[in-house]
């Protein structure tokens, strides 16, 4: 083939580095974007927190960015943009457009290093993270995490006093940490074992196998009772045989034994509440086993439930909802960001002005591109937050029935209707309610929550599915316990609350929100 030369016009897309820093932040959780702004704190020298020492209401931006020396003339500051952590007011008479009109940010940047209007401390009204200065008296829920006990320093504990040959206190020792967080030991002694000792050493396999058998008995005497089971059966039977040694006050021996008959059967009758066979399999009356199964629907199925780290479920919101009003004129919510998620960082402003003089010389291209670096990640993070509290805003003003009264009077909402609203793009909307939570006064609920399809009505209208869900749970929260209702007994429910629901629908909510069958929601 001949080769040749050919002109060709096409047109792609290219984003810029600064436009994908905004994007990687907006995505960003709290706990991330904690971490990035470290890491970017450690590597860019222009980056600093803003001490706590001098904020900007004591001090002022004069005074914070004032010239490195006497003969460099002061460079003029406006006043920093709007922070995006002013609260804003937001009730039935507002509309989309007041949400939406933000100043417009310049943010592709013209590489140059003069002091930018903005570059000043950015987030200075968010008090400081440290808590060196709080009261003694206040604790944390992530202190109440670091100080909790966990399961295996509870059984290294009571070990103590036990006097035991050095192999098997190493056993013992050995299947404490074996144990997972329910308290539950899953792999069996033999494969303990066989791990220790490998597949060669059958005579040494053999005397851990009996190191590790006497390990178990003594760590199923240990509390928390049922700790070191293998199942759930034996779990159960290790806490009827504790009460069977140390009977309570009001249960009976016989229903204790009779408990112990009921947990050597299969556990499926127990589930399904098969009282007629389960009676029939331990040659008891029907009474007699519905009072042994009470029994045992109050033992602990979790021994090590207590012991749980609760570190995990300590969640920082970072949108404060907060009702301001009502009366004649309605409900009125304020909606302002979390001063306590938002980073304070300015640039540096020491290294910037050393660097302004110098900005023709050689060698300072790679400084000068760190300070544009700089003031970039303060504008993104104030875009990210900025974009976060529109979100919000638009958020509470749709669902603002929700705020008054709760779960039922959830509204139908997509991404494309506040995305429409805002005038951004879907994605954007959900990169923004992925990972962000709001502090509402019912609760707090990530912001994907408040989104939900719509299920058709009888007068035309839609309902939201988070509302649907509410509205089974009210159904079955009501039901009555000896006669549970049916999927499709709940699919009715809601038919003649104009809602239509199919039966396959309504388990699926069901499901979502954990609620058991009807079999396995009926008492006895």
């Amino acid at each position: 083939m001949k080769p040749g030369l050919s002109l060709r016009v096409s047109q792609h897309l290219t984003l810029t580095p600064q436009l994908q820093q905004s994007i990687r932040l907006l995505q960003l959780s709290t706990l991330e974007l904690g971490q990035e702004v470290e890491q970017m704190l450690a590597d860019n020298p222009f980056l600093e927190r803003n001490p706590d020492e001098a904020p900007r209401e004591e001090f002022g931006l004069a005074h914070a960015d004032a010239p490195t020396s006497p003969d460099e003339p002061a460079a003029e500051w406006s006043a920093p943009l709007s922070s995006a952590s002013s609260a804003s007011t937001t009730d039935t008479d507002t509309s989309s457009s007041e949400s939406s009109s933000t100043e417009t940010l310049d943010w592709e940047g013209d590489g140059s290093v003069d002091m930018a209007p903005d570059d000043s401390e950015w987030g200075g009204d968010a008090p400081a993270s440290s808590r060196n200065g709080a009261d003694d008296n206040e604790v944390s829920a992530t202190d109440l995490a670091h100080g909790h006990e966990s399961l295996a320093a509870f059984l290294h504990r009571q070990t103590l006093g036990l006097r035991l040959s050095p192999e098997d206190k190493a056993a013992l020792y050995f299947l404490i940490e074996s144990l997972n967080e329910n308290g539950y030991l899953e792999d069996s002694l033999e494969a303990l074992a066989q791990e220790l000792a490998g597949d060669e050493h059958h005579s040494e396999m053999e005397q851990l196998l009996h190191h590790f058998t006497v390990a178990l008995r003594l760590l199923q005497t240990l509390e928390p009772v049922g700790v070191g089971a293998r199942d759930l059966a034996e779990c159960l039977r290790l806490q009827l045989a504790a009460l069977a040694a140390h009977p309570q006050p009001g249960q009976e021996p016989a229903t204790i034994a009779l408990a112990l008959r009921i947990c050597q059967q299969p556990l499926d009758g127990l589930a399904r509440r098969d009282v007629r066979r389960l009676a029939q399999a331990c040659a008891a009356t029907e009474e007699q086993t519905r009072t042994a199964m009470a029994l045992i629907a109050r033992l602990e199925p979790r021994p090590g439930r207590p012991f749980v780290s609760v570190e995990r479920n300590a969640i920082i919101p970072d949108v404060l909802v907060r009702r301001i009003g009502h009366g004649q004129a309605g409900h009125q919510f304020s909606v302002q960001l979390n001063p306590e998620v938002m980073p304070r960082l300015r640039i540096h402003d020491i290294y910037a002005g050393a660097l302004r003089g110098r900005r023709q010389e050689e060698g300072h291209q790679a400084l000068q591109q760190r300070l544009q670096e700089a003031r970039w990640f303060i504008k993104n993070i104030q875009q990210r937050f900025d974009t976060i509290l529109r979100v919000s805003q638009a958020i509470v003003e749709r669902q603002k029935n929700f705020f008054v009264h709760g779960e039922l009077a959830m509204r139908p909402l997509v991404l494309r209707d506040i995305a429409d609203a805002l005038g951004l793009h879907e994605s954007t909307i959900s990169r923004v309610t992925t990972a962000k939570y709001m502090a509402t006064p019912q609760g707090t609920y990530e912001l994907k929550y408040f989104f939900g399809s719509g299920l058709g009505t009888d007068s035309g209208g839609n309902a939201s599915s988070t509302a649907v869900r509410a509205l089974i749970k009210q159904f079955i929260a009501a039901e009555s316990p000896a006669k549970p209702l049916s999927d499709s007994q709940l699919a009715e429910m809601l038919k003649e609350q104009g809602i239509e629901c199919a039966r396959r629908t309504v388990a699926k909510y069901r499901e979502g929100l954990k609620i058991p069958t009807a079999t396995l929601r009926k008492t006895l």
